[in-house]
């Protein structure tokens, strides 16, 4: 059986509900980035028993918090080595706003993972766009090169929409799908 790993930063707790459930989608390992930016300890060893990381940070202006991108550098010396070459990559943003600017997120976890040498894993899960679409309808968002969601400001963890979480699942599910 594969090993996934869920690394994630989340400020509010919107984004570590996100990872929980993509980890309970693919059966992984998840692995906390802390409010100063560190890995716990064995954090790093984790990652290199990997098979496959899925990255997740919420989009705070228009990109990643900095406690992910303070974890990115780090992972320089692991770049140095190519440590994380070959392995598989996915990735998920949550932010306030229904587009956020999540995308360029994304993007930036996509590059990320491209510099490791790594494989990335698209959503894979076709948007609801048509007139009977609700909030709670799977990948109501609309992601295709990973996985989105959506917290209104007021609103807990807790109060996440079920399509999200549904979609959450559904992306853990396909990673590990692919790689079985």
């Amino acid at each position: 059986m594969a090993e996934i790993v869920v690394v994630f930063h989340s400020g509010y707790g919107h984004t570590q509900r996100v990872a929980k459930a993509v980890a309970d989608g693919a059966g992984a390992h998840l692995l906390a980035i802390d409010a100063d930016g560190n890995l716990p300890a064995g954090g790093w060893e984790l990652l290199a028993g990997a098979d496959a990381i899925i990255l997740g940070a919420p989009t705070y202006m228009g990109g990643p918090s900095w406690q992910f991108k303070k974890f990115a550098d780090a992972s320089s010396k692991v770049w140095y080595t190519q440590g994380w070459k070959n392995k598989f990559f996915a990735g998920f943003s949550n932010s306030s706003a229904m587009n956020g600017d999540k995308d360029a997120t994304l993007t930036y976890l996509w590059h990320f993972a491209m510099q490791h040498g790594g494989l990335w894993i698209s959503l894979g899960i076709m948007p609801s766009n048509d007139k009977a679409a609700k909030r709670d309808s799977i990948n109501y968002v609309g992601g295709y090169n990973g996985l989105l969601t959506t917290s209104p400001t007021d609103a807990s963890p807790a109060e996440m929409a079920k399509g999200d979480l549904e979609t959450a699942i559904a992306f853990g599910e396909r990673i590990a799908a692919v790689l079985a």
